[in-house]
């Protein structure tokens, strides 16, 4: 999960710990039989080729279908991936080795192995890999990786002593996520690569938001994502076995073994997979596959913030800002951590001054994963209620889960997780669009670097803000107010 806390030696221990993902694996060593019969042929990117067919007149235009339920979003992804041909550009804060992550891996390798060029650039301040698997992964031809802002080595001693004597640096993060194939779709939002974020976590799971992007707008995060692989702050992870796939082959089939045993990739999922095509028209038909009227994809640079102080927005704060203050009747927002400063409580209370309503969704004490965020809601929530923002909180163990966590790994187990938000979107006057990585706290503002996609759709507003609304056709809560009122 995406915790983030004040005290820096318990951030410098994570990732310092657990096995190799090469000897998790290695039950699944020699097992190449249980692929032999799920090997993929070369597919054909045709999502943008039935979106022109569908719509010859209009073939410049961005196309937008939101990912609202983990399995969509990872079935989605793992349908990209196979269908790649020439190019696979990975960006993510977070990418564990868990059983999502594993999954993920192989649908890379794969593409790789049919040499299509794969990039990834990771984080380093939540890398839950072990240098082993980071060499057996770059000893492939076909796959490039860097890490993000790395720490000079791993050991704790190390990790205390950077972040004692530049704190600031240490804490710059990429918290930027975006999965990019052939440079002609794009996903972004706020999912990371790990369990909790697809809806694969039996204990926890977050409800989560991306988009997927088809046309121009793919290109624009492409861009970003080529400014942040060529800045001196990715770091290019080499070894002297690069191109030699012998030492690493028997991790590459364990990898391919392990995702096509069926206990740990259900055939239901893959058989979602397979029916990407098909679904695509009937999306169409039923309005969930948007065409934006217009589109921003707003990235902060890397080593955002190069100011002496902690204070310094990038341009993903400049653009929210300027958002809510031209805003002239509505601003629904979803964020799972909610830590304003002066600035923006002035902000939202100007907007309800104009006559703007105000809604926010944030996560409860009880759903939430990160309890200093919290604590630092907990400061602001009376000044902001009586600002006359309306804020609502996750409830954890709200009926409505039920229908909201819909893997088939859970409808098959029969269990029903603790979940808590955390999608980062707004809604703006039931027109514009905001879904990315942007937490409403001052880590988002002023530390890490962020990334939203701005998008102008009624269609896609009213969809989205569907999915944000505080009450359901009856007019009964969904969520828990921050009053003492509490409905299912």
């Amino acid at each position: 999960m995406q915790k983030w806390t004040g005290v820096a030696v318990v951030l410098i221990l994570i990732g310092c710990g657990g096995n190799p993902l090469v000897d998790r694996l290695t039950p699944y060593m020699g097992q190449d039989a249980l692929c032999s019969e799920l090997a993929s042929e070369n597919g054909t990117l045709n999502v943008q080729d039935q979106i022109k067919a569908a719509d010859i007149h209009d073939s410049t235009a961005t196309w937008a279908y939101v990912l609202e339920e983990g399995e969509e979003a990872i079935f989605s992804r793992a349908w990209l991936s196979e269908n790649s041909t020439t190019t696979m550009d990975i960006q993510y804060f977070i990418f564990s080795m868990d059983n999502v992550g594993v999954i993920a891996l192989d649908y890379i390798l794969r593409a790789a192995d049919r040499g299509v060029q794969v990039r990834i650039l990771v984080d380093d301040f939540m890398l839950d890999v072990q240098a082993e698997d980071v060499e057996a992964l770059s000893a492939h031809p076909n796959v490039a990786l860097r890490i993000y802002n790395p720490t000079e080595g791993k050991n704790t001693l190390q990790k205390v002593y950077r972040a004692a004597s530049d704190f600031k640096g240490f804490n710059q993060r990429m918290h930027n996520k975006t999965f990019v194939v052939d440079g002609r779709v794009a996903i972004t939002g706020g999912r990371n690569m790990a369990d909790e974020y697809f809806d694969y976590d039996q204990a926890y799971n977050f409800r989560d938001r991306d988009v997927l992007l088809v046309g121009p707008g793919a290109g624009a995060v492409q861009a970003s994502f080529e400014t942040f692989w060529s800045h001196p702050l990715a770091v290019e992870m080499t070894f002297k076995d690069k191109g030699d796939n012998k030492q690493s082959q028997p991790f590459f089939d364990a990898v391919h073994a392990y995702s096509c045993d069926p206990e740990n990739f259900w055939p239901e999922v893959r058989a979602l997979i397979e029916g990407v095509p098909e679904a695509i028209p009937r999306l169409m038909q039923a309005g969930r596959l948007h065409r934006l009227d217009g589109i921003r994809f707003v990235s902060d640079l890397p080593g955002k913030n190069s100011s002496d102080s902690f204070s310094g927005g990038g341009a993903s704060t400049d653009a929210l800002l300027e958002l809510v203050s031209k805003a002239t009747t509505s601003i629904a927002i979803q964020s799972p951590y909610l830590v304003l400063t002066e600035l923006g409580l002035s902000v939202f209370s100007d907007a309800v001054e104009r006559g703007v309503e105000v809604s926010i969704l944030t996560n409860s004490l009880s759903s939430t994963d990160n309890l200093e965020a919290f604590n630092g809601y907990q400061r602001i929530r009376k000044p902001l209620l009586e600002s006359g923002v309306k804020v609502f909180e996750y409830r954890p163990d709200a009926k409505i889960r039920k229908k909201l966590i819909t893997a088939e790994k859970q409808k098959r187990s029969g269990y029903f997780p603790t979940f808590g938000l955390h999608a980062k979107s707004m809604v703006v006057d039931h027109q514009t669009v905001v879904i990315g990585t942007f937490n409403l706290d001052p880590r988002s503002a002023n530390l890490n670097t962020e990334c939203v996609a701005i998008m102008s759709s009624a269609a896609m507003a009213d969809q989205v803000e569907g999915s944000t609304v505080i009450v359901d056709h009856r007019g009964t809560l969904l969520w828990q107010s921050c009053s003492s009122f509490r409905a299912d």
